[in-house]
């Protein structure tokens, strides 16, 4: 793997580790923080994916953008288009005034997060 890859899932593997743990004693108002760490999570794991194939994606936080760019190095990943269009939003939305995450939004963050992060070390040979 190249080191910039490393530092991709590196990354990825400390917002996994705040998912876990604020998901398993967080009250309601940390759901958006963990809403936050799951999107941030699946971002930098397409990234990784991308830049160990060489792949350019930019400044986004776009995941649906960035899954686009990966489907053909990884076509299997197009199950994820769904969740991870829902995920994408809590990049911005719940870090600023205005909607707030609920029970419902971190239950489901947390599972997109968790299949997605398998699929990509899967892909990664981790």
């Amino acid at each position: 793997m190249k080191p910039w890859t490393e530092e991709w899932v590196e990354r990825a593997e400390e917002d996994w580790a705040a998912v876990n743990l604020l998901s398993s004693s967080a009250p309601l108002d940390l759901a958006g923080i963990v809403c936050f760490h799951a999107q941030q999570c699946v971002e930098k794991y397409l990234k990784g994916r991308l830049a160990e194939a060489g792949t350019g994606f930019g400044k986004t936080h776009d995941l649906v953008f960035l899954l686009d760019l990966a489907l053909p190095l990884e076509p299997g990943w197009a199950a994820f288009r769904s969740d991870l269009a829902r995920l994408s939003t809590a990049a911005v939305a719940y870090r600023y005034p205005g909607p707030a995450a609920t029970a419902t939004d971190l239950t489901a963050a947390a599972a997109a997060c968790r299949a997605f992060r398998n699929a990509a070390r899967l892909a990664l040979g981790l």
